[in-house]
């Protein structure tokens, strides 16, 4: 069975609307960063650690109007019942309006109030339809959301209240494989629970199919059982500070399978202070298109190794083709910090507000270079759109780059493929299956821009490149519009792969 993965409250709401802020600065927040001992033997019980942090964790109900057609049986969503009844009302009566509520887990943060929960548990709620319930059961609040971020699924409440509890923050930095965490939530809305396991994996990424492709995606994974209802919820370490917020689940049947996924609240708090302190999140922007650095790539850069973010371009009048950037270009520091990779990197940039001046260490034709930029501010469009299938035409030329058809790129083709007025080559218009050129990653609506670092103007050009390239590996650079987020990258074309 194909594993599914499952938001674990409501995901899908439409989002909340921002309120404006209420405090000059971030929330005063208890921050305890020292790593934990891990040389210490681990007791027999935790219920000291659970004592300490149980009275910050709280329930979080939300409620959403919905329109529903008129008459229909509440079973109508069943697949089977709308098999053998239809699934739309026969009598053509206006829908009715229906209500739906929420259900999640939350994390107070400061003494007056604030509270930390996921995106997808409030995100589409009815203005006043958000309420928190304290961990004695007793004491329930209205809620306001000060601000979300889908993007990395952080929301921030405010509730009117003093001399609560706030949970302890650690720094999500200093964790490590192999280390003990407690879940604490409301799984299946059955009241407040707490789950053990290990740190599983850091920095996990779900390409996309959690946040969607413009998400930032930096996960803790962890086998300590979590379920619906702990959306938002706590992931503490042993000394019970806070390290992360439950999140999503890997699982085939929608329950526990042993991968769970929580946000790191290094990453929770820097969204956070940006949404009390201004409403909204806004993010560092450099200009350029980045990708991983693979084995392959390493030998075609002469690289050390495969560490770092590879610039496969440079956006115009951005801050990066102002500091001087390139295509080719491998960044190994961001302000004296390593660079891992390219999710890495992006993350690091995302994090940093904007107009911060950063100093990038990186590797030019096997030479350490370092260059000064300051960020400016990521688009909200960034990425286009999707384009259409590209049009076959009689330009193409058959047999190049083994496998690959190309086209000189027109204002139709152009128009078609949401191609920028700037990006200058060769169009692909058909790559055969089992090819190299298909192994490679290239496809239909790819824009060929170099052929072994020098550059390609038209289709001639490609094939004429192409057939002077020595040995069995190529080294492409290309434009690829993919699920909407265009940007330029390398790829190595080996013909000893494929068919």
């Amino acid at each position: 069975m194909t594993a599914l993965v499952g938001l674990l409250a409501v995901a899908g709401w439409l989002t909340v609307g921002v309120v404006a802020k209420d405090s000059a600065g971030p929330p005063k927040i208890v921050l305890s960063d020292k790593p934990i001992d891990r040389t210490a033997r681990v007791g027999i019980s935790f219920a000291p650690v659970v004592k300490k942090v149980s009275p910050s964790v709280v329930n979080i109900y939300s409620k959403r109007t919905v329109k529903v057609p008129r008459g229909l049986s509440p079973f109508s969503d069943d697949p089977l019942f709308r098999r053998f009844f239809g699934g739309d009302d026969p009598r053509g009566n206006q829908p009715e309006t229906r209500q739906q509520q929420g259900l999640g887990s939350g994390i107070i943060i400061t003494e007056d109030g604030y509270i930390l929960t996921n995106n997808h548990v409030v995100e589409g709620a009815d203005k006043d339809g958000v309420s928190v319930a304290l961990a004695d059961g007793k004491t329930e609040y209205a809620a306001k959301v000060v601000g979300n971020d889908p993007q990395t699924d952080v929301a921030v409440l405010k509730i009117e209240a003093k001399g609560l509890t706030p949970i302890p923050l650690g720094d999500s930095e200093h964790l490590e494989v192999g280390d003990v965490v407690l879940a604490v939530g409301n799984p299946f809305g059955v009241g407040q629970s707490v789950s053990m396991g290990i740190i599983s994996a850091l920095g996990r990424d779900s390409g996309g199919r959690i946040l969607g492709r413009g998400g930032y995606e930096d996960f803790i994974q962890t086998d300590a059982p979590i379920n619906p209802g702990n959306s938002g919820g706590a992931l503490v370490d042993v000394e019970g500070r806070l390290v992360g917020i439950s999140q999503s689940i890997v699982s085939g049947s929608g329950a526990n399978a042993g991968v769970g996924f929580a946000i790191p609240i290094n990453l929770a708090r820097s969204i956070m202070d940006r949404l009390v302190m201004d409403g909204r999140v806004t993010r560092g922007f450099l200009g350029v298109d980045i990708q991983p650095v693979n084995l392959d790539l390493a030998k075609a850069f002469e690289l050390p190794d495969e560490n770092g973010a590879l610039i496969g371009g440079v956006r115009p009048n951005t801050p990066a083709a102002k500091a001087g950037l390139k295509a080719g270009d491998v960044i190994i520091e961001l302000n004296g910090k390593k660079v891992t990779d390219s999710r890495h990197f992006r993350l690091m940039v995302a994090q940093t507000p904007p107009r911060t001046k950063v100093t990038l260490k990186l590797l030019r034709d096997g030479k350490e270079k370092t260059l000064t930029a300051t960020l400016g501010t990521l688009p909200s469009d960034l990425g286009g759109t999707e384009g259409e299938e590209p049009a076959q035409t009689e330009q193409s030329k058959a047999d190049t780059l083994d496998g690959v058809e190309v086209a000189d790129i027109d204002s139709r083709t152009r128009r078609q493929n949401n191609i920028p007025t700037e990006i200058q080559g060769a169009l692909i218009t058909r790559v055969e299956q089992g090819s190299p050129a298909e192994a490679a990653g290239l496809k239909p609506g790819d824009v060929i821009i170099e052929i072994e670092k020098k550059p390609v103007a038209n289709a001639d050009e490609a094939v004429e490149l192409s057939e002077k390239v020595k040995g069995d590996r190529a080294l492409v650079r290309v434009w690829s519009n993919s699920g909407g987020l265009a940007g330029m990258q390398y790829v190595i074309v080996d013909k000893s792969k494929g068919k």
